[in-house]
């Protein structure tokens, strides 16, 4: 009762999965990847052992259409299930049992698979797999590729029961030995009226703050031109988030840009005039230029 996708890129290894559902808190159900493994969802009576199960098994060597006839020849129920995984190497397998409910079924590509069960047209999973493609061939990251997938179910009619949930999963092509940092996007919608458009929204956000972050570049080895760049980026993306605006304010501020500096900081006080204060407190402690709290006190 869920549609999905799971995807490698080929040019960063990236494995992803993105899911929603007429089903409360869906994330913790269909979505599993594991950083230099692969990628599974599992769905449709779901099973959900058979995620975890499939990612031990492509861990321990097995590839994903080994791992996806190995968890289902254990399965006491495979006719009722929807399984679909995806390895390191891109190397893609799925399963529709035919004890899914209508419209059921699944399209696989090149590293990728979009599954669907119990849709309102059997036409959801070749337009999810049109959708990921074309944006594959836009060059869009694998995140935003998935999600576009997930908008192409919905305009296709989606889950024929409607909508609740969303999740989205990304992890990095390999380990990199700090397992919060292997897990690149981790998103959920955990109800709403429209999961998919607000999934869509907070990927966006979740691209404005690691712009603000550096890209994930250490910050030691970035210069003040990397933080001012990185800030007026997410500001670009997220102008609406007072946070964003503030630390790009400062930004200016430090790269002596006091004008925008006090135009864009001023945009937030007259929001949420606390940030004057928290202004101060980053100023007593050098995390802020000095003075433009000042500045900014005499301009309101």
């Amino acid at each position: 009762m869920t549609y999905s996708i799971v995807a490698r890129d080929a040019g960063t290894g990236e494995l992803g999965v993105a899911v929603q559902s007429a089903y409360f808190h869906v994330g913790p159900v269909v979505p599993w990847a594991e950083a230099g493994v692969g990628a599974a969802a599992t769905q449709s009576v779901v099973n959900v052992a058979l995620g975890p199960l499939g990612l031990e098994l492509m861990r321990g060597g097995y590839s994903a259409g080994q791992a996806l006839s190995a968890v289902l020849a254990g399965d006491p129920e495979p006719e009722g299930r929807q399984v679909a995984m995806v390895d390191a190497q891109g190397g893609v397998a799925a399963h529709t049992g035919g004890r899914c409910v209508p419209a059921a079924g699944h399209r696989t590509g090149d590293q990728f698979s979009c599954q669907a069960n119990l849709m309102e047209r059997d036409t959801v999973w070749d337009a999810m797999a049109a959708a990921y493609e074309a944006a594959r061939e836009a060059g869009r990251p694998l995140a935003e590729r998935l999600v576009a997938a997930l908008q192409a179910a919905e305009a296709e009619g989606g889950d024929i029961r409607g909508r609740q949930s969303a999740a989205l999963l990304v992890v990095t092509g390999a380990p990199t030995g700090r397992p919060w940092d292997d897990r690149v996007i981790d998103l959920r919608v955990e109800d709403h009226p429209r999961p998919v458009e607000e999934l869509a929204r907070l990927l966006r956000l979740k691209r404005a703050y690691q712009a603000l972050n550096g890209g994930g570049r250490p910050a030691p080895m970035r210069g003040e031109a990397d933080v001012l760049g990185g800030r007026l980026r997410a500001l670009e993306l997220a102008p609406d988030m007072v946070q964003v605006r503030f630390l790009a304010g400062l930004a200016q501020a430090q790269a002596g840009r006091w004008g925008e500096a006090v135009r864009l900081v001023r945009s937030v006080l007259e929001e949420e005039p606390r940030f004057l204060e928290a202004l101060r407190r980053l100023e007593s402690v050098g995390r802020a230029p000095g003075g433009l709290a000042d500045e900014l006190q005499g301009r309101l």
